[in-house]
């Protein structure tokens, strides 16, 4: 059932909107990301205010776009010289709604509050959507953990677990993984709190080694769950991944496991990327020499061609882009794909896009993808496997009990292809069918907006 409303309706909804929109550009100056994220999820909502007045009267969205907490804090260390190095760290608690906060922590230099607050705002949302009782929030530094030696790495990781403890708990924020922040990290971080709180309490972080808590299947997550979700765009469009040629941008845990999964699915995948470049094989990549370089040897994607001389480097990222591809799935970084790459897809043919990284397409590429017919996954929706096994985590470690990796496996499966349809039926309930970027949004809010409302205002 298509949703209904007058014009009149549309226009009031459209100029809250808009009034609410203007307020987060002012209160939160100069903060492009999150001033991006917001922007699309707002006006999805639209037709949401219109048929439903009731969330305007109650100021969903003012409350929404604020986080309920910001935390900001300095993290002294020391390096392998002994000089004394500082880097800052962040943990923004966005809503908790529906559940303790949750969201991964990233180490990279590019960290800021705008990038932490627009991956906290976009979690809201993702996490909703995987249907397990969790909040949203995000966090991290802009400490680079590259070309760090392992003691470095301690050092800091123990120092930023000593603020960031009195912020999160079990029940209270639960922190995992991202750019930058592996199980090295998890492990140091886990170490420090639980030296500093003198109890074992595993469910505090997730992303864990299997040995002291983690889950199966939480490293393979979301590259598995991004291609899980795409699975169900492509059939629903009477399309599959078997005989396809498939562009993953990327080459860590979300790209290295989407690989995985794809070629299982009988795809093949010419090429990838890291920060320096990317490696283009026309005869599909060796994942297992792939895995060499970035899990056990932590070395640069450039290093594959010495054992595969028919493949070829290219310095720069952006021209990975440019070649010809049935389903693009970028798991690097924010705003890779911007409206000339989208084009250059479009140009080669590409039929899906599955963002298995944040926001990575900017609003110009994902309406241009949304013209040209090209099936989208957003990122909310298509990357939310690994935050799903997160929860999965969460509650092994509340029971005190351990999944196999097939059992969990066989959860994330179906929570991604809940998520597809959840998506698919409120995008056809507010007039706009097939359109995921409106869905994942929509289903995503109502529930928080639901909560937030029972609750009270708070």
């Amino acid at each position: 059932m298509i949703e209904t409303y007058s014009e009149t309706a549309h226009t009031e909804a459209k100029a809250y909107v808009e009034h609410v929109f203007d307020t987060v550009v002012k209160r939160n100056p100069h903060e492009e990301e999150f001033h991006q994220a917001v922007r699309e999820i707002f006006d999805s909502l639209v037709p949401v205010f219109a048929k439903h007045p009731r969330y305007r009267e109650h100021g969903l969205l003012e409350r929404l776009s604020e986080p309920e907490r910001l935390i900001a804090f300095r993290v002294p260390w020391v390096d392998d010289s002994g000089r004394v190095q500082v880097n800052r760290g962040f943990r923004v608690q966005f809503n908790s709604a529906i559940g303790p906060y949750k969201g991964g922590l990233r180490f990279h230099p590019s960290v800021n509050a705008s990038i932490i607050k627009f991956l906290g705002f976009e979690q809201v949302l993702k996490n909703s959507l995987t249907g397990q009782p969790i909040g949203g929030g995000k966090g991290g530094s802009d400490f680079d953990p590259k070309g760090k030696s392992d003691l470095e790495v301690m050092r800091f990781t123990q120092s930023f677990m000593t603020e960031l403890y009195r912020h999160i708990g079990p029940d209270t924020d639960v922190p995992a993984g991202d750019i930058g922040v592996g199980a090295r990290e998890i492990g140091y971080m886990y170490g420090q709190y639980k030296r500093i709180r003198g109890a074992s309490e595993a469910g505090v972080l997730t992303g864990k080694n299997p040995l002291y808590g983690g889950s199966l299947a939480r490293t393979e997550a979301t590259g598995y769950g991004c291609v899980y979700f795409v699975q169900e765009m492509l059939a629903s469009a009477g399309l599959g991944f078997a005989g396809s040629r498939v562009v993953v941008s990327g080459s860590g845990n979300v790209s290295i496991y989407a690989i995985e999964k794809a070629q299982s699915l009988g795809a093949t995948v010419i090429a990838c990327s890291d920060s320096s470049g990317y490696i283009h094989d026309p005869d599909g990549l060796d994942l297992a020499a792939i895995k060499r370089i970035k899990e056990a040897g932590r070395g640069r994607i450039s290093e594959y061609v010495a054992a595969h001389p028919h493949a070829v480097y290219t310095e720069g990222c952006e021209g990975i882009w440019s070649l010809a591809c049935d389903i693009a799935l970028p798991c690097a970084t924010q705003n890779e794909i911007d409206v000339e790459a989208a084009e250059r897809l479009i140009e080669g043919g590409v039929k899906a896009v599955g963002e298995g990284a944040n926001m990575p397409s900017t609003l110009g590429a994902i309406e241009r993808f949304l013209q040209a017919g090209v099936l989208f996954g957003p990122a909310k929706a298509a990357n939310a496997g690994g935050v799903a096994v997160s929860a999965l985590e969460m509650a092994q470690n509340s029971a005190r009990v351990s999944w196999t990796f097939e059992e969990v496996d066989t959860q994330l499966h179906r929570i991604m292809e809940r998520i597809h349809a959840d998506c698919m039926r409120a995008a056809e309930e507010y007039g706009y069918p097939g359109n995921l970027v409106v869905g994942a949004n929509i289903a995503g809010f109502l529930k928080v907006a639901d909560a937030m409302i029972a609750q009270g205002v708070v």
